[in-house]
């Protein structure tokens, strides 16, 4: 059975369920996404990844601010879908509108729900040192990530894992997730049971100040920051170069135990930085304005040598 859908999303992660669920015959009615954003230095504007892909399949776009103006909900009840499909999509959908679909409205959530509801739960279940999360379809209710979970599928986050990496394949697989949704919904076999009251954490958006790195924290802690912020934002430290202060982000990293200094020292061997208890090797690092590079490049570049201090 095929659904009439509209679907609302906005970043890359959304964009393997879209392809997905326009792959398997559903008749996507209308693609929801946020409106374009200023691209900078006069290059225009700026399509989300979702605007862009649904324009590549010829797909209905419509970018709204809010769902606050009368004419927009009755625009999205007019358009009588069966379902509406809902994947970081980055606006709060009113109650009211969850009602209106004929089958209600699903989320794709990357958590192990009830654990990591939120706008950050791919950074925090590293950062927090997790060693598995997981896909969640959920049907849509008015609380933030609190509504019954229908499908999940549980992912295993490596040691050395960067969020980069965990988000491309929660992306794939989740699309796979929602699709499967939608068949068993077809079939009326699909079973949405209530979350656990236990176990509820908040995966709240990463903050700028939590970026940088503060050696005195133990080797992994750091570790787990630095793969945690990996593309994005980038966990950073600052080093000496010619008398200034240079910022340069840390994107991979190695936990290493039996390695001790003081803290911020770059000791013997690579760049390899003792932390408050054990080092961490720096393993892919990227100095402001520059292209990111391997340690050997890196510690060429910039003529370090051990004893060195990053602050």
């Amino acid at each position: 059975m095929t659904f009439r859908v509209i679907f609302m999303g906005t970043p890359d992660f959304a964009v393997p369920v879209l392809e997905a669920i326009h792959g398997a015959g559903h008749e996507i009615i209308s693609v929801y996404t946020q409106p374009p954003r200023a691209a900078g230095r006069g290059m225009g504007q700026r399509l989300s990844p979702v605007h862009n892909c649904a324009n590549a399949h010829n797909l209905p776009v419509v970018t709204v601010l809010h769902f606050k103006a009368d004419e927009d909900r009755q625009a999205f009840k007019a358009l009588d879908a069966d379902v509406a499909i809902v994947v970081a999509y980055g606006l709060i959908l009113p109650a009211t509108l969850l009602a209106m679909p004929k089958h209600g409205c699903f989320n794709l959530h990357a958590s192990k729900l009830p654990r990591w509801r939120g706008a950050a739960p791919i950074q925090r279940a590293i950062m927090a040192g997790d060693l598995e999360t997981a896909n969640a379809v959920m049907r849509m209710e008015a609380g933030l990530d609190t509504g019954p979970v229908c499908l999940e599928e549980t992912i295993s986050i490596g040691p050395d894992m960067t969020a980069g990496l965990l988000h491309d394949q929660l992306a794939e697989s989740g699309a796979d997730l929602m699709v499967q949704a939608l068949a068993k919904l077809g079939e009326d076999r699909l079973i949405c049971i209530p979350q656990s009251r236990d176990g509820v954490t908040y995966a709240k958006k990463i903050e700028k100040s939590e970026a940088r790195i503060d050696w005195q924290r133990p080797a992994t802690e750091i570790h787990n920051l630095i793969r945690g912020l990996s593309p994005f934002p980038g966990a950073w430290f600052e080093i000496e170069v010619d008398g200034k202060m240079q910022r340069v982000k840390a994107l991979e990293s190695q936990y290493l135990a039996d390695r001790s200094g003081a803290p911020g020292e770059i000791l013997e061997g690579g760049v390899v930085v003792a932390c408050g208890d054990g080092a961490v090797s720096l393993v892919r690092l990227q100095r402001a304005g520059k292209q990111p590079m391997g340690a050997d490049d890196f510690q060429h570049g910039m003529a370090l040598s051990p004893g060195t201090r990053l602050t």
